[in-house]
């Protein structure tokens, strides 16, 4: 997915979820951030931040910037949280990112109900499987490692334990995180920050639901799946 209208600031503060201080040439500006998680190892003060400017276009909008990327060490991290679900239906439509046990597939449908939940996609492939897949965007990094979630996340939880009953009444299911960096070794659940997710990932693994990766080649405009990352439960 493509991004338009890129300038390059420095973070300054985040009062509150969705605001952030930026400089921009040395004017301090209030951005909208496109992530409502905490993303405190990645919002820094004085890191170097890429942001949409929506002038020209605004309809509306109340603020004209959003933080869309950030610089951290050597890695630049996508941390649009509505980038994921995006990336994801272009990888699956396109075929470039395949998924275990099905095949090419013939339908992409999102946002569908299920139960009592509502998953990011339903898919079907040419030979008549049927199945669910649930998207997860990661941002998250230590030495190379990337892990998820960042924060507990109920919604998750619910999500994953959705997928192990579709699993047991014959659906495929799939978990799919898309690590919005480059250059991860592997991917984990960060037990840390959420033992019940990782352990729920950890039983749909086991009762026959695909948990896969996938990492991004990211630039200041632009974000693609690009290839596939180990998942180490």
């Amino acid at each position: 997915m493509k991004y338009e209208n890129i300038v390059k600031a420095n973070f300054i503060e985040r009062p509150n979820r969705f605001v952030a201080i930026v400089s921009i040439e040395g004017e301090s500006v209030r951005v909208h951030v496109k992530n409502t998680g905490r993303c405190r190892e990645l919002l820094v003060p004085g890191a170097a931040v890429y942001l949409e400017d929506f002038v020209g276009r605004m309809g509306s909008r109340k603020m004209r910037y959003s933080l869309i990327a950030v610089e951290k060490g050597g890695l630049l991290v996508n941390m649009d949280s509505q980038a994921p679900n995006k990336i994801a239906a272009e990888g699956l439509l396109s075929g470039r990112i395949e998924l275990p046990d099905m095949s090419r597939l013939a339908g992409v449908k999102a946002e569908q109900k299920y139960g009592n939940s509502r998953f990011d996609f339903y898919i079907e492939d040419e030979g008549g499987h049927k199945g669910w897949l649930e998207v997860k965007g990661v941002t998250l990094e230590d030495g190379g490692v990337a892990s998820f979630p960042d924060a507990p996340t109920e919604r998750g939880l619910k999500h994953v334990n959705e997928l192990r009953r579709a699993k047991s009444e014959g659906f495929m299911c799939y978990v799919l995180f898309i690590v919005q960096m480059k250059g991860m070794r592997w991917l984990e659940p960060n037990d840390d920050h959420d033992p019940d997710f990782s352990d729920a990932l950890r039983k749909a693994d086991e009762e026959g639901v695909h948990v896969i990766a996938w990492d991004c080649l990211v630039e200041p405009d632009e974000i693609v799946a690009d290839e596939q990352v180990s998942v180490k439960l």
